[in-house]
């Protein structure tokens, strides 16, 4: 079994700080993808058409959602880190922290969800629009 991994502070800050970024651009894009998918429903009115658009609202919504759970556990951490680091301002450059792989497998799986629903998106425009 591998051992665990450690990281400095500043290295797991500069991730938090990353994914965060990258999860307040996906939410972005999803808005943008709404305005999208409500143009589709009002120029496609048959029951095909709205079915998909119905099967993109709820993957919208579950992305959304998975989205805000992600802010919210990277807020977390960041807030547990900056709390140790004003509690032991001296340690903080000699103490490793474990890594967080599961946050880092977490965002990745979110951001591979993600892109296979922005390709399916962009395919059903395709023949929408």
């Amino acid at each position: 079994m591998d051992k665990l991994k450690s990281k400095h502070l500043s290295d797991l800050h500069f991730e938090h700080e990353l994914w965060a970024m990258e999860v307040k651009f996906y939410r972005e894009e999803l808005k943008l993808y709404q305005k999208w998918l409500e143009e589709v429903a009002v120029k496609n009115t048959h029951e095909e058409a709205l079915k998909q658009v119905e099967h993109f609202q709820n993957q919208f919504l579950i992305q959304k959602n998975q989205l805000n759970v992600l802010k919210h556990q990277i807020k977390a951490h960041e807030q547990w880190l900056a709390g140790f680091a004003e509690s032991h301002p001296v340690a903080i450059d000699h103490v490793s922290f474990a890594d967080h792989a599961v946050m880092r497998e977490n965002v990745e799986t979110a951001k591979r969800l993600f892109t296979d629903l922005k390709l399916e998106f962009k395919r059903f425009l395709d023949k929408r629009l």
